[in-house]
């Protein structure tokens, strides 16, 4: 039974974003739509990033108070002016989750210079990007949650993937280091990795895909509004001695 004056009474505001601005990153599709749609249902202005126009386009009709926002994060001048969009229409941001990601998968022999920057570009180099450009902003707020999108790959490899497991892997290092700098500052830095059905998923080769779905436990791959109770979690204000942990979301795959 809860008791009054106890944390459990705190567990009912984990998921109340009422004034709080989120911003995601490939928020019009998959994971990132899905936590779109989370925050704004949780009381949150979402600033929706992506680089697609017409999922940008569909989103933002799904969500009509979301700010759009058609950036690609590897482009760090369309970064820093979104994010100053943002800040001219409501003045501060509270978490950014960076979650956009693109696949470019071949054997490690096989790859060419493009398709291994693409990747690193759009997974490692976005989420520095953005969180270069917040951090300022959240340490004059002395608060701040960013939650990064990292992968299975990422902590232990895949055949096809070398580069996304790289940009992957480095993300976790990346955030690791970050919680470090910025915990004196009110600001957590904190990594899902989920393995939800995602059109990424869908456009991994039959064989292989379901070869990955029979090594988790639960047997089947989570949905992308699965994912958004851990980041919610993690972007909370009762998450605040939370910092540098990798939180999988993945059906036990990791165990």
């Amino acid at each position: 039974m809860a008791l009054p004056g106890t944390c459990f009474e705190a567990m009912s505001t984990y998921f109340d974003f009422d004034g709080r601005v989120v911003l995601v990153t490939g928020g019009a599709r998959g994971i990132g739509y899905s936590l779109s749609e989370f925050f704004s249902a949780a009381g949150a202005t979402v600033a929706i990033a992506d680089a697609d126009p017409h999922a940008l386009a569909n989103a933002a009709s799904e969500l009509p108070d979301a700010i759009p926002l058609e950036i690609d994060v590897s482009d760090a001048t369309a970064v820093r002016a979104g994010v100053v969009d943002v800040l001219q229409r409501v003045a501060r941001i509270d978490v950014v989750v960076n979650n956009a990601g693109i696949l470019r998968d071949r054997v490690v022999w096989k790859l060419t210079d493009q398709e291994w920057q693409d990747v690193l570009n759009v997974h490692l180099n976005g989420t520095f990007n953005l969180t270069r450009e917040v951090v300022p902003i959240m340490r004059k707020q002395n608060y701040g949650r960013i939650i990064n999108v990292t992968s299975f790959s990422g902590l232990h490899g895949n055949i096809g993937q070398a580069n996304y497991a790289a940009a992957k892997a480095g993300i976790i290092g990346f955030t690791r280091t970050t919680a470090k700098e910025l915990a004196r500052f009110g600001i957590t830095v904190n990594a899902v990795s989920p393995n939800a059905e995602t059109d990424m998923v869908a456009s991994i080769p039959d064989d292989k895909r379901s070869e990955l779905q029979s090594q988790i436990p639960v047997g089947r791959f989570s949905s992308p509004d699965e994912v958004g109770p851990g980041v919610a979690f993690l972007a909370s204000e009762q998450a605040a001695y939370i910092t540098g942990v990798v939180l999988p979301i993945d059906g036990g795959l990791s165990i």
